[in-house]
């Protein structure tokens, strides 16, 4: 199953009328993503900086467009992965290095219900993949 586009995102949490709501869907996009096979779970695509284990898999495609898996040993935090990989699939490393997503979870009103941890986790993916990207261009 493909992950909704960023407009789709932004309707479907418009439509949780509170944060359990969020919640649920979060962890209903997380469950979304394909299985990360066992040799991707090797600690050259572990986040440092989460508290839970977070592995991003980032690939460039023929056309130059990145693809991403991932997977995470925390529900919430494999659904904000899935919301990440949302606004990053398929655009090209300088696309990726050029666009902050951290505005977008304000707009869905996400960043004020996560915890610090989740916070800070949330921020070493997205520096994460900004970092690779960045090496990638």
């Amino acid at each position: 199953m493909a992950l909704p586009d960023k407009d789709k995102l932004v309707k479907n949490f418009s439509r949780c009328p509170n944060w359990e709501e969020k919640y649920l869907y979060v962890i209903e996009l997380g469950g979304q993503l394909a299985p990360l096979t066992d040799a991707f779970r090797q600690d050259k695509y572990l986040i440092s900086g989460c508290q839970s284990q977070v592995w991003i898999v980032m690939q460039a495609g023929e056309n130059g467009q990145l693809s991403f898996d991932g997977d995470s040993d925390a529900a919430i935090v494999k659904g904000l992965l899935a919301i990440v990989f949302s606004l990053y699939q398929g655009l090209t490393p300088q696309d990726v290095v050029a666009l902050d997503v951290r505005p977008f979870f304000t707009q869905l009103e996400l960043s004020q219900h996560l915890t610090p941890s989740r916070s800070q986790g949330l921020e070493a993916m997205i520096r994460a993949i900004r970092a690779n990207a960045q090496k990638l261009s």
